[in-house]
């Protein structure tokens, strides 16, 4: 999810019945769009974005269920992709940007009132073979790791840059890391120590100082130097006095599904060990 102003966590959103029960497991042919040649490598990215979210929310929804969203740019057709398939508006957990949320009148809620997801859908900065993410390069990664982990199903979406088969490739602006303020210093000391990199503290683009989270936190992004066992990196980075929440989502997702340039849908499982 995307940090712009603030979304705060009690925005959170509700309401919706899918109009038809759940639809085939992958996109029919007649329905895929295959992107011209002469369109820019931008069209093309977002094309693959709505063909993922429509995927995702087409396998994973049925009727009255409650479903968790981000409000990243991907979500942006999930969220389309919901509203164009209903005609009555109960249980829908949506946590995305207040105008989208009204252009499609969908009403507020909160986890106090639905703190069990049926599915979460949201995107991901990358997705590597094992699908551990890198997530929160928006700056919201504590609220996306609550969603996702209040959901029965946590299923990613994003288009063919986000691919890769090692963490890293793709994604360049490292880890985020959400830490207390007072805290920032030792604690991208310590990790740049322990796991080598460096940590820094990520500054704001249009106003002086460093990003504030939704919570009142700074965000370290770390720009960690090679492959590691992310599962016990992230455990470990989170045992750190300071630390809230890392950016790494280890064995949280069950599948993800890739836009591709061809204007078909890429869906990827986790390994079978």
């Amino acid at each position: 999810m995307r940090v712009q102003g603030s979304v705060s966590f009690s925005n959170l959103v509700a309401g919706f019945v899918y109009s038809a029960a759940r639809r085939q497991a992958a996109i029919p042919r007649s329905h895929r769009h295959v992107c011209p040649l002469s369109q820019s490598a931008a069209n093309m990215a977002e094309e693959a974005k709505k063909l993922a979210a429509y995927a995702a929310v087409d396998n994973h929804v049925q009727n009255n269920q409650v479903v968790g969203v981000g409000s990243g740019s991907t979500i942006v057709y999930a969220v389309d992709r919901l509203a164009a398939c209903l005609f009555v508006f109960l249980d829908l957990l949506v946590q995305t940007a207040r105008q989208l949320i009204l252009k499609h009148g969908l009403t507020l809620s909160d986890l106090d009132r639905h703190p069990e997801l049926d599915v979460a859908i949201d995107g991901a900065d990358e997705v590597d073979a094992d699908l551990t993410l890198i997530k929160g390069g928006g700056g919201c990664l504590t609220q996306e790791k609550i969603v996702a982990g209040c959901a029965k199903h946590f299923v990613v979406i994003a288009d063919y840059r986000k691919n890769s088969k090692a963490l890293g490739q793709q994604w360049k602006k490292g880890i985020p890391i959400e830490v207390i303020p007072m805290a920032y210093v030792p604690v991208s000391r310590m990790i740049a120590r322990r796991f080598g990199g460096e940590a820094n503290l990520r500054m704001a683009v249009s106003k002086a100082g460093p990003v504030v989270t939704d919570n009142s936190n700074f965000i370290l992004d770390w720009k960690f130097e090679h492959a590691q066992n992310w599962k016990e990196v992230n455990t470990s980075i989170k045992m750190i006095p300071g630390v809230v929440e890392t950016g790494l989502f280890v064995g949280m997702a069950e599948r993800a599904y890739f836009g591709m340039e061809d204007g078909s849908v890429q869906v990827q499982d986790p390994p079978v060990n």
